[in-house]
């Protein structure tokens, strides 16, 4: 019971340390040996540690394809998730009566989504690469395949603790836990980002997870 109440004061202070981790690292990386290395002259903080990282993966696009490919899973299980959380509306004919696990990750998923539209139009950093045949590089900063994959697949274990047992919850988390790594892996060997960028996704995503943890833990507080 004890370790239960510690709970969301460990995960309100992760939360908040990979939050201000995240802010510190977009400031130092506008301020920090900012350097035109990029594509069609464009700009990138630790230019150093980005160049030699660009320069030492090369640009592979088999990984690149297969994170690409993959990032389509995380989408399936946004939408199983969803299915689930309308089943339940539609079932128990109340919004408020669904589990609320699956309506703390829909807004979990919301964020995600309001943050990846905001970063497309605040750009931080562009692609160390010329994508699509397009003459000016996308933007790159975070990269948002690394959070989607770790906000996604990272929330699936709560999924997966709570409603599957035995076999099934191993294979599942097996499952969300290779889908992760392989994601970001692919991501980051692809040469389709900035050493930074891939950093950047798991501090964001690190963070959000943390929140999740946190509203969960309230929301247990509340059932009880």
């Amino acid at each position: 019971m004890e370790n239960k109440n510690k709970q969301p004061l460990l995960a309100v202070c992760l939360a908040s340390v990979f939050t201000l981790l995240f802010v510190l690292l977009i400031v130092l990386l506008r301020t920090v040996d900012v350097a035109a290395i990029g594509p069609a002259g464009t700009s990138v903080g630790f230019s150093h540690l980005n160049g030699s990282f660009r320069d030492w993966i090369g640009y592979h696009d088999e990984f690149y394809q297969v994170a690409q490919w993959l990032g389509y899973l995380a989408f399936a299980v946004v939408a199983g998730f969803a299915f689930m959380g309308l089943w339940q509306w539609i079932r128990r004919k109340s919004l408020w009566k669904v589990d609320r696990l699956l309506l703390a990750v829909g807004v979990l998923y919301l964020i995600v989504g309001a943050l990846y539209l905001f970063f497309e139009l605040v750009v931080i950093n562009c692609r160390p690469i010329l994508t699509d045949g397009k003459p000016f590089p996308e933007a790159s900063f975070p990269s948002t395949h690394t959070m989607l994959a770790c906000t996604v697949f990272g929330s699936a274990f709560w999924f997966v603790a709570r409603y599957l047992h035995g076999v099934w919850k191993v294979l599942a988390a097996i499952a969300c836990a290779g889908l992760l790594v392989s994601i970001v892996a692919g991501r980051t060997f692809s040469g389709a980002h900035w050493l930074t960028d891939i950093l950047g996704g798991l501090l964001l995503s690190a963070a959000l997870l943390c929140w999740f943890w946190f509203a969960n833990c309230k929301l247990k507080i509340k059932e009880n």
